[in-house]
């Protein structure tokens, strides 16, 4: 499954993170989408403060928070030569982690003015699954109404509230909660948390 995944400008840069793990756990064809604002918020919560400067030195960095060592195509914020930006080369799915409202309201209205929201644009358009990790509390009425018209486009509008009926004991096990029901919405099977009714493997 050819996956793009878009990483947006809103706190909460591990849910981002985490959902590239699993992904390349899963066996997916991952390409990925980082926009300027986020290299910032992933430096500054996961990261030393700093994040490197080059494309290679970037991916290197995304990649050492992953286990597998599949590969995964990384584009810059700027480049509209991305495959995705067309309608002839639509992924199979995209997944927004985390999601901010700016991003979102560009969504919902079709304002392609960046990468991200012009990948997006294609893929509820060609009517592939697009999965958005929302990041913000307390919504507004602007906000609410943005995820409504996604919703009614056939977009999984899923804001990061995790569960905790698997007993999570660290961050970590919140963040996966999330990140496995973002590929859910896919069809892909994170493998990493009990459903509900089924025992947690010791």
């Amino acid at each position: 499954m050819k996956v793009l995944l878009g990483i947006s400008g809103a706190s909460g840069a591990a849910y981002g993170i985490r959902t590239l793990s699993l992904l390349l756990a899963g066996g997916a064809d991952l390409h990925v989408l980082v926009t300027n604002t986020a290299w910032g918020i992933l430096a500054a919560e996961i990261g030393d403060g700093k994040f490197p400067g080059g494309a290679g030195a970037r991916r290197k960095w995304l990649a050492r928070f992953s286990s597998s060592a599949r590969p995964f195509r990384l584009y810059a914020e700027d480049d509209f030569a991305i495959p995705f930006a067309s309608g002839s080369n639509v992924p199979d799915a995209m997944i927004v982690s985390p999601c901010s409202m700016g991003t979102l309201g560009r969504i919902a209205h079709g304002v392609s003015s960046s990468v991200l929201t012009r990948c997006a644009d294609v893929v509820i358009k060609e009517r592939k699954p697009l999965v958005l990790v929302t990041r913000e509390t307390p919504l507004s009425v602007i906000h609410l109404e943005n995820m409504l018209t996604l919703a009614r486009a056939g977009a999984h509008v899923l804001p990061a509230c995790p569960g905790f009926y698997h007993r999570p004991e660290t961050v970590a096990g919140l963040v996966d909660f999330v990140g496995s029901r973002a590929l859910s919405c896919i069809g892909i099977d994170a493998g990493v948390l009990p459903r509900w009714g089924e025992e947690k493997e010791e």
